[in-house]
């Protein structure tokens, strides 16, 4: 995989895919929480059943289990207000946990949502939620931030629902192969794209205030870093040099961008400030230095290395200094990435029979593999930590599919061919 990964500094091969997204829970933890998510009081024809969004956030997360609304057919009505809440129905359905709540349409598309959450067995209501739509458009990230409020009251974790992930794909246009560049919700609703060429596209990487996307493009024949803003559409090239232009990572104040060049012969990695362009080596090195990462508090660079004779990840100081090598369990260990909260790195691992991922105890050094291989590549971390994602081998290609960081639960996010490079967005900035 590392010789494929040195070619281009990542993987080129076999792209095809649709850009819809269908996620289906494929392992559960060991005891999901039930909870009951009541049809909230709202008008008919409105753009989005609110209260079906949120219980399908939370059954997806495979950390609930959300009570099927034909289960519900025996209440008349259905609760919709705290003074029609019957614990003792609830509780002899199962339900551990109950949310209903009203949809206030408001002129232009907006609305403004009210939901309220019931510990049933405590009989007593733990959590008012609000959230407002400006416009129709939404309606869908509404009801992901009312579902992302419930998801933390009840596992003390911050939701990912209403936040974005971006991945590669392409398709057969006029007889030649087309990429695209796509961002989309996380559940996979709502694909949008950023870019298309007909050359391949690489590394998509978010900026900290998930405004702005690098990734590499090769149009024109040579690869070239871009900066872009998806929401507007509005980009620049960042960096053309001769060679190999590759890998970028931010540092977490937004101002830098650690990437591969490779216009002195060999490829090293360069910390390059993004207003004035002014750059410095970081590595210096015979070996082939790639794939960086930056630590959340800015100080520490992790990348990828043959220095030792094999790919293995290596961290350094970003004020530069002597590399440490980190990985040494299996053959080979590839495309280190740190989490958020710089706890953890995830890498590829290698241990002769397949490529799974590991996540690295930044403390200890400690490994653990949380995915079944045979072909897992391309980690990127949930802004909350909590989740990776990456891709693995369906039985129809490439697909995108999700693990917690504990292992217990897996998702598969289904799509027509392959997909590839899966960049999670961070939480959005006010």
């Amino acid at each position: 995989m590392f010789k494929a990964m040195l070619a281009a500094c990542l993987m080129l091969s076999g792209f095809a895919a649709h850009a819809d997204l269908d996620i289906t829970v494929v392992g559960g933890a060991k005891r999901a929480q039930p909870i009951a998510v009541v049809p909230f009081q709202q008008g008919p024809g409105q753009p989005a059943d609110v209260a079906a969004i949120v219980a399908a956030d939370l059954d997806r997360s495979g950390q609930f289990l959300a009570l099927a609304r034909n289960d519900m057919k025996g209440f008349d009505p259905l609760p919709t207000t705290e003074a029609q809440v019957d614990y003792r129905t609830w509780r002899a359905l199962g339900q551990e946990a109950l949310v209903i709540g009203n949809v206030q349409a408001l002129p232009g598309g907006g609305a403004k949502a009210v939901a309220e959450l019931y510990d049933v067995f405590r009989t007593q209501k733990i959590l008012t939620v609000e959230a407002t739509a400006t416009r129709a458009s939404e309606w869908r990230s509404m009801s992901h931030k009312i579902a992302d409020q419930i998801y933390e009251k009840l596992t003390g974790t911050r939701g990912v629902f209403d936040t974005r992930i971006a991945y590669i794909t392409s398709t057969m246009a006029s007889g030649r192969r087309q990429f695209k560049l796509i961002w989309a919700d996380a559940d996979g609703e709502n694909p949008r794209e950023i870019a298309r060429s007909f050359e391949p596209l690489l590394s998509p990487s978010w900026s900290p205030d998930g405004k702005r996307i690098a990734y590499v493009t090769f149009e024109g024949g040579r690869s070239k870093i871009i900066i872009q803003t998806p929401a507007t559409g509005d980009y620049v090239t960042f960096l053309g040099e001769k060679g190999i232009n590759s890998a970028p990572a931010w540092t977490p104040d937004g101002n830098r961008l650690v990437v591969t060049l490779s216009f002195q012969k060999n490829s090293d990695l360069y910390v390059i400030d993004l207003a004035s362009k002014s750059r410095r080596r970081l590595t210096d090195s015979f070996a082939i230095d790639t794939s960086p990462t930056v630590s959340a508090d800015g100080r520490t660079v992790a990348f990828l290395s043959d220095r030792s004779g094999s790919a293995q990840v290596y961290t350094m100081s970003i004020d530069g200094g002597d590399a440490k090598r980190v990985s040494f369990e299996g053959r080979r260990n590839e495309q280190p990435r740190f989490s958020p909260d710089g706890k953890t790195l995830a890498l590829v691992n290698y241990d002769g029979s397949g490529y799974r991922i590991g996540l690295v105890d930044v403390a200890t050094g400690a490994l653990r593999l949380v995915s079944s291989g045979p072909l897992d590549e391309g980690p990127s971390f949930a802004p909350n930590s909590a989740v990776v994602i990456y891709t693995r081998q369906g039985a129809a290609g490439a697909e995108l599919a999700t693990v917690s960081t504990d292992g217990s639960v897996r998702q598969r996010l289904r799509h027509t061919g392959d997909v590839r490079e899966p960049a999670w967005a961070p939480f959005a900035k006010p």
